[in-house]
């Protein structure tokens, strides 16, 4: 008998994709991102949440999608990553769904178009097939904190 698990399914310029709802913590609706100098690409700012500023992460850009601007459809699932509260930007998340883990398929190697690093399998949800995200995988702490500006003396010119 296989164990089931709960994920939250989202979308992603048209694809279905799928985190496991342990890691999420809530989902809202995106209302105003600050932009923060100096950020990673992906880090299109922060965002405040319950009473804390979260990085906001666009999963377009760190897959590699083309930009969308935000819409009314548009939401933020926070996630704990690495004792980290962060914030993905989707194109919509509204879904929950329970996949038992036996119908959870390993990804090939040959995957186009993303990183087979970040996909942890695929499963058939409702006649469609979902990508399961490794969360762990698609955001480190290295990709979510902005870089150290460079030392004053390195800017200096001989």
């Amino acid at each position: 008998m296989s164990s089931v698990d709960t994920f939250i399914i989202f979308e992603l310029d048209g694809a279905a994709y799928a985190i496991r709802s342990s890691h999420v913590q809530h989902i809202e609706m995106l209302e105003h991102i600050t932009p923060v100098p100096n950020a990673a690409a992906a880090v299109d700012g922060v965002v405040f949440s319950r009473g804390q500023v979260i990085p906001a992460i666009n999963l377009r850009t760190r897959f590699g999608l083309p930009a969308q601007s935000y819409t009314s459809r548009t939401r933020l699932i926070f996630i704990q990553v690495q004792n980290r509260t962060v914030a993905l930007i989707v194109d919509s998340a509204r879904e929950f769904q329970r996949i038992p883990s036996d119908s959870i398929q390993p990804i090939q190697k040959t995957l186009v178009g993303i990183d087979g690093n970040y996909v942890e399998g695929s499963a058939t949800v409702k006649n469609r097939s979902v990508l399961i995200i490794d969360v762990g995988a698609v955001l480190t702490i290295e990709e979510i904190t902005p870089p150290q500006l460079p030392a004053e003396s390195t800017l200096s010119s001989s």
